[in-house]
């Protein structure tokens, strides 16, 4: 599991940090997954802190073009996050950036998921996971497996982590191994036991 961040002032700080990093605009629901998918912080923490810092004016819920809500960090937001920045490891906010983009850009591609599990026969099941956009289909993969647990666990993790298996799939057959080596190393050094 990764380091979880547990001081107030560091889950402020982490969530404005990413958001001005990001650089744009977000529906709350994006800004929560971008906060909570590594899981640096919780669910609870980050709606507790969320709602303090627009309190104090870090961030602002604006209407868009389209008249949805979207959550806007502010410069006092700003000026915060990189005042305070150096106050959380560099490692944790640079995997959480990295992370960020990519989730961000997998949604603003226009790009969704499927995943599904099928009876293959005399004891085997097959995962279908695919990824499409509305250019068609940018991956699609099968395996065939031993059981149905191994097949549903398989399922869940993609359907939870569809972007981190699509970008590592890409990373693979295009000979980019220090994409997963990174990712591998710091989820390793996250779970290593600190002083």
């Amino acid at each position: 599991m990764a380091l979880r961040l547990t001081e107030k002032s560091d889950i402020k700080i982490f969530i404005l940090y990413l958001l001005s990093r990001v650089d744009r605009p977000l529906d709350f629901v994006t800004l929560h997954d971008i906060c909570v998918q590594d899981e640096f912080i919780n669910t609870f923490d980050f709606m507790d802190e969320f709602y303090e810092l627009c309190d104090i004016k870090a961030l602002s819920v604006e209407k868009n073009d389209e008249g949805d809500d979207v959550v806007r960090i502010t410069r006092k937001g700003r000026e915060t996050a990189q005042t305070m920045k150096d106050s959380i490891l560099p490692e944790i906010l640079d995997h959480a950036v990295r992370s960020a983009l990519q989730l961000i850009s997998f949604q603003t591609r226009g790009l969704s998921p499927h995943a599904s599990v099928e009876e293959a026969g005399n004891g085997k099941y097959i995962l279908n996971c695919s990824v499409d956009g509305k250019d068609g289909v940018y991956m699609e993969t099968k395996l065939l497996l031993d059981s149905r647990k191994q097949a549903e666990r398989m399922l869940l993790n993609f359907n939870e982590r569809s972007e981190f298996i699509y970008r590592g799939m890409l990373a693979l057959l295009s000979g980019d191994m220090n994409y997963l080596a990174d990712s591998w190393s710091e989820d390793f050094a996250a779970d290593e036991p600190h002083n």
